[in-house]
């Protein structure tokens, strides 16, 4: 589990967080926001990478600024941007798989025959689209615990995209926490389940999908919508995409993109849907 307490966090002289709270089970969550929103940091504070000014992150029930080896086996993080030394891919597994006592080969193998990758290509000689999905193989066959991803379908193409989508949905178990933080919510379209909305620093959302269709219909009408259960609408391409307060046996399946804009511009209503009723 990963658990942030009361954390406070500021980059010099600029607030990022201001007390906190998060607490993360197994599954596959997304974490959405603008740029700028705090998602790589709020992941490097889990990782352990950065330190709180106050609160704590806590990595399997142990503070992760202390780093532990046994802490460590059982977290991958994979930053948008990083690298990798002069070496094969599969030199490179080599060296690094023993630190993850569930390294899986015949996983990484798979993840790299899917994505059309050659292990035992150099590595810097390699695209920066063939890293990415490099480094994503390798940390899914590490089947630790905890696996973070920060913007992982950055640097690739649309059939890679669509790779990857399978392949952490291979890769997702009920005792593995995959958290999977993105600007780009089109991309993690049906894969990502539950939801957390990071806003200036702040979590102003963290709900699963069935949360959100137990209190949410999503329709697309011919005419600009009113009524007290509107919640927020948008015009798009033949009429207007709207969310209502209500459950809807035909609602539309959720749409993340505007689901994301929704909760941005109506937090506080969107969130008292869930405690019985528009707000």
């Amino acid at each position: 589990m990963l658990e942030v307490k009361n954390l406070s966090f500021n980059y010099s002289k600029k607030n990022l967080f201001d007390d906190l709270s998060l607490e993360v089970q197994p599954g596959l969550y997304g974490l959405l926001g603008k740029n700028g929103a705090g998602k790589s940091t709020l992941l490097k504070l889990m990782s352990g990478e950065l330190f709180p000014q106050s609160g704590s992150c806590l990595t399997m029930g142990v503070e992760a600024l202390k780093r532990t080896p046994e802490m460590l086996s059982e977290i991958y993080y994979l930053p948008e941007e990083f690298e990798l030394p002069s070496m094969t891919g599969n030199r490179y597994v080599e060296s690094y798989s023993p630190f993850y006592p569930k390294f899986s080969m015949d996983f990484f193998r798979n993840c790299a025959e899917e994505f059309e990758i050659y292990p035992g290509d150099k590595l810097n000689s390699m695209s920066y689209g063939q890293r990415k999905k490099f480094m994503i193989s390798f940390g899914l066959a590490t089947w630790s615990s905890i696996l973070l991803l920060d913007e992982p379908t950055n640097g690739l193409d649309i059939p890679s995209k669509s790779q990857f989508r399978r392949l952490a949905a291979a890769g997702a178990s009920d005792e593995r926490i995959i958290l999977v933080s993105t600007h780009q919510v089109r991309d993690m379209e049906n894969l990502i389940d539950p939801i957390i909305i990071v806003e200036e620093g702040k979590i102003i959302f963290n709900r699963s999908m069935e949360e959100i269709s137990e209190c949410i219909s999503f329709q697309v009408s011919d005419i600009e919508p009113v009524g007290d259960d509107v919640v927020y609408y948008e015009k798009i391409l033949g009429g207007f995409l709207t969310a209502y307060g209500k459950k809807d046996m035909n609602s539309r399946a959720v749409d993340l993109e505007f689901l994301f804009n929704m909760v941005v511009a109506k937090g506080k209503s969107v969130n008292g849907l869930f405690n019985g009723g528009v707000k």
